[in-house]
């Protein structure tokens, strides 16, 4: 509750400085108040869904429009007050240097009113995440981008040079409200004519259900290759009441039943082998291993255990905090590891090739895209579905395909 309280009184202190750019601009009062009935009505809804907020039906529409409208309208907010906020500091220097530090002037000076164009530039600077996030609640959340990489390795087995794989992540199948967009993003994935397809974890939000409208689309996939999956977090069921825990198993089975109906050998801290021409590389897949209260089933030396210690290794984990603590230093090398979960934050600025930055970096080291650590590969994937926050700013829906190379980068 004093969490509540403490952003309450931040987006308080939000409105306050918006209400002041708007009383300085517009000079009509009945504008004003339908601002301040308007922010009321924004904030008022989303605090009444925190507190009404029941956990057995997972995130409820409701809940995800009232996080959009706060998103939306509170965002641009914090443009404005930091803009006011830095003219009243400057407002403040001069009253200090007029009254206590020229001492030539002996009567004083009032604080100066605030100026009418800091209000228009700080109102026009807040119009620019305001048309953003309207655009990514409306069309950034299906804005799906085909991201592709080569990847350079020595020891690949010579009759892999030139494979290629699909890597898809995060569906998160109950939060579409499109069917029409993921059967587009579905056609887009099979368009990559990859070896094989790999999807890394988080299929739904929270119930098995959620994916019963998109079955058929995803059974559409096909790849040379097969279909591999892994479990994320959210596919266990763990962010719902359930009425018993046989009903969280049984909804845990049904999901498990429904990925192989579609087509996904589902890999539970298990290995498989993809094979040609006589040789091998091998595919490794572990439940969800993530830090800070999130699940920790993932077993690397149980799914590990059948294949050989020299095999090339491909290994699937939902969190990349799995690779950050866990893989990079394991003795069995893992060239390639695929990752998901962030989502990137759904929020930040992206100049492909050249620069990116989210508020989800401040959680995640490795939060978006290919890093290398001791001659491994990660690759987080910025997810392919959306959660809570319905839509996705700069941080676009991803489909990645990743090309293995036999030899140096250098070559």
């Amino acid at each position: 509750m004093s969490r509540l309280i403490i952003f309450l009184i931040i987006f308080l202190v939000l409105d306050f400085y918006t209400l002041q750019s708007f009383r300085v601009i517009i000079k009509n009062n009945i504008i004003t108040y339908v601002y301040i009935f308007f922010s009321l009505v924004v904030l008022g809804n989303f605090f009444y869904q925190i507190l009404t907020f029941d956990r057995s039906n997972g995130i409820p529409f409701k809940f995800s429009l009232a996080l959009s409208l706060l998103v939306l309208f509170y965002v641009p907010k914090i443009v404005v007050a930091v803009t006011l906020l830095g003219e009243d500091i400057f407002r403040f220097i001069v009253y200090i240097n007029e009254n206590y530090i020229k001492t030539a002037n002996t009567e004083g000076v009032a604080l100066q009113n605030r100026r009418k164009f800091i209000s228009q530039i700080a109102l026009g600077l807040a119009a620019i995440p305001f048309a953003s996030i309207l655009y990514g609640v409306i069309k950034g959340k299906y804005n799906y981008k085909v991201l592709k990489y080569t990847l350079h390795f020595e020891d690949l087995p010579e009759t892999f040079d030139g494979y290629k794989l699909t890597q898809i992540s995060d569906i998160h199948s109950g939060s579409f409200d499109n069917i029409n967009k993921v059967e587009y993003a579905v056609d887009l994935i099979n368009e990559q004519q990859s070896d094989v397809i790999l999807f890394t974890g988080d299929m739904v939000n929270n119930k098995a259900e959620e994916l019963i409208p998109y079955k058929e689309i995803f059974g559409k996939l096909k790849a040379k290759d097969g279909l591999y999956s892994v479990l994320g977090n959210h596919d266990y069921g763990d962010y719902v009441r359930w009425e018993s825990k046989e009903d969280k198993h049984k909804n845990l089975e049904t999901l498990k039943s429904f990925q192989k109906e579609m087509g996904f050998d589902l890999l539970l801290n298990e290995s498989r082998y993809l094979e040609k021409a006589g040789e091998r590389i091998a595919l490794v897949g572990v439940e969800n291993w993530g830090a800070g209260g999130f699940k920790t089933a993932g077993d690397l030396k149980k799914a590990a255990s059948a294949i050989d210690k020299n095999d090339f290794k491909i290994l699937m984990s939902h969190d990349p905090t799995h690779w950050e603590r866990k893989v990079i230093e394991d003795d069995y090398h893992y060239h390639l590891t695929l990752s998901g979960h962030t989502h990137g934050m759904q929020f930040g600025i992206e100049i492909p090739g050249w620069f990116k930055w989210s508020p989800v970096k401040w959680r995640y080291k490795y939060w978006a895209g290919i890093y290398e650590e001791l001659g491994q590969y990660i690759n987080v994937n910025r997810g392919f579905g959306y959660l809570a926050f319905p839509g996705r700013v700069g941080i676009w829906p991803e489909i990645t395909v990743i090309e293995l190379k036999k030899g140096s980068n250098n070559a």
